[in-house]
């Protein structure tokens, strides 16, 4: 039976017998604060929605809206993929990097500096060689979208190896434990919290770089991929508002989704199961 190293088990809180609250008027008053307050919220957002959608009714049809929604899957999938792409390369790297404290604080300089370094004065390089060679703009303004963003993981990756317990890394040293089963049973699960803290940050920037790299303008060249980002720059440079609105309520809606659904769950996995006390 393989050696699984003593990472802390999650804490079960203890339950106690609260002390019945007093009833008064001070409770009674902030209840009924709060649920005014809750119908205000509630009829703000239904207001603001209506508004928002007979705006955008004006000039965008059903059509149209399942196009948009496409185009946000289009995006999904190629922020999802560029993700996974980033981690294999930046964890493994990150966790080099941060085991060693003397190799750490000569690559953190570099890559900060890479991390700050403007991806847009890249975009005439990469117009120009699409363009020449007849590429894809689908999968090479891809690369553009995460330039700036994955530095995020290399980052928390360094930050978790660095503060790895020695004590865990000597045990493994000990029990032979290495290779594969290193990774599956003590380093991934020691870095966990931090990369999912990480990829969730370069997530959100690869939404939002999305909206610069899957349409590039160089002179009068223009190359665009198939996408949300896409959409919501043509839209813009057009001045057509409601079908503006509706490119970044679909976004917001995609993240939000993409939040709830993936990111959420593993953060609290990460939080209440692989933390290291």
């Amino acid at each position: 039976m393989p050696l699984r190293l003593p990472f802390a088990l999650p804490s079960f809180p203890v339950v106690q017998r609260a002390a019945p609250a007093k009833a008064g008027s001070g409770g009674v008053r902030g209840k009924l604060g709060d649920a005014i307050w809750a119908v205000f919220v509630i009829a703000l957002t239904v207001y603001v929605v209506w508004r928002v959608v007979a705006y955008v009714r004006t000039g965008v049809s059903l059509d149209e809206v399942g196009h948009v929604l496409v185009l946000g899957v289009i995006t999904l999938l190629r922020v999802v993929l560029l993700i996974a792409i980033a981690s294999v390369i930046w964890v493994p790297l990150g966790v080099l990097i941060g085991l060693r404290p003397a190799l750490a604080e000569k690559i953190q300089p570099l890559a900060q500096f890479l991390a700050a370094f403007p991806a847009n004065l890249l975009f005439p390089v990469f117009v120009i060689v699409i363009v020449r060679f007849h590429l894809n703009p689908d999968i090479w303004l891809s690369p553009l979208i995460v330039l700036g963003t994955q530095w995020y993981i290399l980052f928390n990756v360094i930050a978790g190896a660095s503060a790895y317990p020695n004590d865990y890394r000597e045990a493994a040293k000990n029990f032979h434990i290495r290779g594969s089963q290193w990774w599956r049973q003590a380093m991934l699960p020691g870095i966990f919290p931090y990369y999912i803290t990480g990829a969730i940050t370069a997530s959100g920037g690869a939404w939002n770089a999305s909206i610069v790299a899957e349409f590039v303008q160089w002179g009068d060249t223009k190359v665009a991929a198939h996408g949300l980002g896409a959409y919501i720059a043509q839209t813009t440079a057009a001045g057509d508002y409601p079908k503006i609105i509706l490119g970044i309520a679909v976004m917001s809606l995609f993240v939000t989704l993409f939040n709830r659904v993936l990111w959420r769950p593993l953060y609290t996995y990460a939080e209440s199961r692989l933390r290291l006390d």
